[in-house]
C-alpha cells in the first residue's frame, strides 16, 4: 500500500512540474537562441535541437571531421540527425541532397536541410534550417555557427532546401 501511494504521489508531482513551464536550462536556451533567430522565446521548443547546437557551437571546421575536435558540414548534419532525431542520415552533402524531398526556401521547416553549390555545379555544402531563414552549419572559417539565408554569400550560393526521406 505504501509503495502504491509513493508511486501515485510521485507521478502527480511529475505531472504538476511539467505544467510549470520550461526548466531553467530550457529557458536559458530560449533566451540565448530566440534573439539570434529573431523570434519570440516561446517559439524555441525543440530543446534537443537547441541543446545540440549549444553543445557544438564554435567547434572548428575539419574536412571529413565528425567529432568535437573538428567537424565538416555533412558530419554536423549526420551527428545532429542521429542525436536530435534518432535518424541515420550520413554521407556527403551531395549524397544527402539526393535523399531529400525538395523544398523551396519559403517552404522550409525547422530540421529541414539547406543545400549550397559553392564554386561548382554540384552541391558542396549543407546546413540545418532553424527558423526565420536562419540555419546552423559548419563554416570553413568560423566552425559551427548560425547564419542567415539572406546574407549575401549564402544568398549567392543557395541551391535549394530539402526534407530527408526516411
Amino acid at each position: 500500500m505504501f509503495l502504491c501511494l509513493l508511486v501515485l504521489g510521485s507521478s502527480c508531482r511529475n505531472h504538476r512540474s511539467s505544467e510549470t513551464g520550461p526548466s531553467a536550462e530550457q529557458r536559458r536556451l530560449q533566451t540565448k537562441y530566440a534573439p539570434l533567430l529573431g523570434v519570440p522565446e516561446s517559439e524555441i521548443k525543440n530543446f534537443a535541437l537547441y541543446g545540440f547546437i549549444d553543445e557544438w557551437y564554435g567547434v572548428h571546421y575539419l574536412y571529413g571531421g565528425k567529432t568535437k575536435s573538428g567537424i565538416d558540414c555533412s558530419g554536423l548534419v549526420g551527428t545532429l540527425y542521429k542525436q536530435v532525431y534518432q535518424k541515420d542520415f550520413t554521407g556527403t552533402s551531395a549524397s544527402m541532397h539526393t535523399r531529400c524531398e525538395k523544398k523551396a526556401s519559403n517552404q522550409l521547416q525547422e530540421g529541414d536541410l539547406v543545400f549550397f553549390k559553392i564554386g561548382g555545379n554540384k552541391v558542396s555544402h549543407v546546413g540545418v534550417y532553424l527558423k526565420n531563414r536562419k540555419f546552423v552549419h559548419a563554416s570553413t572559417k568560423k566552425g559551427v555557427i548560425i547564419s542567415s539565408l539572406d546574407e549575401t554569400y549564402y544568398k549567392t550560393y543557395f541551391f535549394e532546401g530539402g526534407r530527408p526521406k526516411f
